[in-house]
């Protein structure tokens, strides 16, 4: 008697995840080619400014990200739309892609994350569209106000002028922007427990008005250039310090030697007197 043979059901391979299917930073362009070419100063120092003093103390720098001039998708139904901030930050996400990689964009549905803060640099020929005042056309992707305020929903959204040093900023209040009072120490966020406010000072050696994070009471979160000043101004201090003190040894080791030599004149011995 022949043993019955059992007949198991076609396997079926396990459904691939969405991640590994939907396009990546890889399949994406980084570049407009048809883009105006680099930006001008104030657009590559600016940015630099506000990346290097996003530091909130309530996440750790390793899922803290921010980026210029950065390609940031936002449609997978137009995977090719995409939007390019002058400065976007982002907390609760890794800083490299995958946690191994620098970006070459930002794609959302990826990350399933939207930037927090997005801030747009006026310029003359960008200034309508990023104060939403432009309608969008019909067939064209959805204008930056459209995009910032009704898909992705970024919570701050800043815009900063240094024709005019004027700072716009809306908050995020039931799926619309409404306009936040800011006033000569800027805007509290206590989400990340910072605030953005107006600084006036030397950055790369321009004396000018410029924007950036403070901490939450209103002071300065240096930039790698002021804390290693600091270090060094710190170090010449406590040097300067010394230099005293030893000098004050000095003297005071001198003044008891010359009261020695007085005693002795006098016929007591300095030693006696202990």
């Amino acid at each position: 008697m022949t043993s019955p043979k059992f007949h198991l059901p076609p396997q079926s391979d396990p459904p691939l995840s969405p991640r590994l299917t939907l396009p990546t930073m890889y399949d994406l362009p980084s570049e407009d080619p048809e883009g105006p070419g680099l930006p001008d100063e104030f657009h590559i120092y600016q940015p630099q400014l506000l990346r290097e003093t996003f530091q909130s103390p309530q996440w750790q720098p390793d899922l803290v990200f921010s980026a210029t001039d950065l390609n940031l998708y936002y449609d997978l139904s137009h995977p090719n739309w995409y939007k390019r901030p002058d400065w976007f930050g982002i907390v609760g996400v890794s800083r490299l892609y995958e946690g191994r990689d620098l970006r070459l964009s930002y794609v959302i549905w990826q990350e399933q994350l939207s930037p927090f803060v997005v801030v747009e640099l006026l310029s003359p020929g960008t200034e309508a569209e990023d104060l939403g005042e432009t309608v969008r056309s019909s067939g064209n992707p959805p204008t930056k106000w459209q995009v910032y305020e009704r898909i992705l929903r970024v919570l701050y959204y800043i815009v900063f002028s240094r024709y005019t040093d004027q700072l716009q900023i809306f908050r995020l209040i039931g799926g619309h922007y409404e306009a936040a009072q800011v006033t000569e120490a800027g805007l509290a966020i206590p989400e990340l427990e910072l605030t953005l406010g107006l600084w006036r000072g030397n950055y790369q050696n321009i004396d000018r008005l410029w924007l950036r994070w403070l901490t939450i009471e209103g002071n300065l979160i240096l930039t790698p250039s002021e804390q290693a000043l600091a270090a060094q101004q710190q170090a010449t201090e406590v040097e300067q310090q010394l230099a005293v003190a030893q000098q004050q040894a000095r003297e005071a080791e001198q003044r008891a030697e010359r009261l020695a030599a007085r005693l002795r004149e006098l016929g007591v011995e300095p030693d006696q007197l202990v």
